[in-house]
């Protein structure tokens, strides 16, 4: 009995991935070491059927040619844009490209799907946000993985249960020579925070080298701060968040590990453990299993990159997806992201 029970659920989980099919067809402008990384992977995975993907130069269109049968290799966006069968298009090239190609993709009225940052100002996430709805694109979003990262979710469910009093944030690598740090990286950050605990208003800010910026961040009762660093390395690159609760403390690290510690008893503010000690249990609400080699304790899905990309796709499919990073949603990103550039 239990055999035939096991060999069941064995079957209907495969027919289940089966049956996942999309039908329309997309493109993906880009071929970095980030697309080739967490992005085509995923593509893959799903199976979404992938008719173009554009580069800037024929030598790379060449490679493409070569490397993934199937697909069509071009140096045109155009091409694409005409297409009528192409229902969404992925953009991952040079940040300092994006807003131009989303700006152009919105105005053909395809659904986009764009890397972060998706430009380099609120006043360009406005310019966006306006095409958007002036050309009726079906399905517009960014990729700020982190909102979609399970351990996320975990987390916003819990916390809009409890009184959330404070949280300290630290996002702290090594050097990054090329690009903007601010929209680069520090977008991680300043979004998730904005994501789990609303919107936020800047109490203090201050700049303490040319990479090092500390802020307090005040979302209605809650206060937080934030250290946010390329003065420390890439080896021993932190990313940590504590956020203090009327059940308890969280930790969560790297997006791989999310913990809480309920809050010991008091009576009359006299706290019961200096009286009767108590070991601390720790409950591990997510941790990365990284024995059992299946997709949920991949990185690309513990790091949100596999959830968002469905999220997009299911979307454009006309099925039930909750777009969590629309462009609309990341005004309060980029407002406090404007502040800190301007210092």
């Amino acid at each position: 009995m239990i055999k035939k029970l096991i060999e069941s659920y064995r079957r209907i989980r495969t027919e289940h991935a089966l049956n996942h099919t999309y039908r329309h067809q997309y493109a993906f402008v880009g071929m970095g070491q980030h697309s080739l990384t967490n992005l085509y992977p995923v593509l893959f995975s799903l199976q979404v059927p992938l008719k173009y993907i554009c580069v800037t130069t024929a030598r790379k269109a060449r490679l493409i040619g070569t490397k993934y049968a199937g697909i069509e290799p071009t140096t045109s966006l155009q091409r694409i844009l005409d297409d009528e069968t192409v229902k969404g298009i992925f953009v991952c090239a040079a940040p300092s490209s994006h807003y131009r190609l989303s700006s152009d993709i919105l105005a053909s009225g395809k659904s986009l799907f764009v890397e972060k940052p998706p430009c380099s100002s609120l006043k360009e996430l406005d310019s966006l946000i306006g095409l958007h709805q002036k050309f009726h694109s079906p399905v517009a979003m960014v990729g700020l993985q982190k909102r979609y990262a399970p351990a996320t979710t975990i987390l916003k469910k819990r916390l809009c249960k409890e009184q959330v009093f404070s949280y300290d944030l630290h996002y702290v690598t090594g050097a990054c020579p090329d690009g903007n740090i601010v929209t680069d990286l520090y977008i991680h950050p300043i979004d998730l925070v904005t994501y789990l605990f609303g919107k936020p208003d800047i109490i203090a800010c201050e700049k303490v080298t040319s990479g090092t910026y500390l802020l307090m961040l005040r979302h209605g009762h809650i206060v937080g701060t934030l250290e946010l660093s390329t003065e420390h390395s890439w080896t021993d690159a932190e990313e940590s968040l504590k956020i203090s609760t009327s059940a308890g403390v969280y930790n969560l690290r790297q997006m791989e590990e999310l913990s809480f510690v309920a809050k010991q008893m008091s009576v009359c503010h006299l706290p019961l453990e200096k009286i009767m000690p108590r070991n601390k249990t720790i409950e591990y609400l997510y941790s990365r299993n990284n024995f059992v080699p299946v997709l949920a304790n991949n990185q690309i899905c513990s790091q949100g990159y596999y959830h968002e990309v469905k999220a997009f796709v299911d979307k454009v499919e006309g099925r039930r997806s909750v777009i969590r990073t629309g462009l609309e949603n990341l005004r309060d990103t980029y407002r406090i992201m404007d502040y800190i550039s301007g210092l």
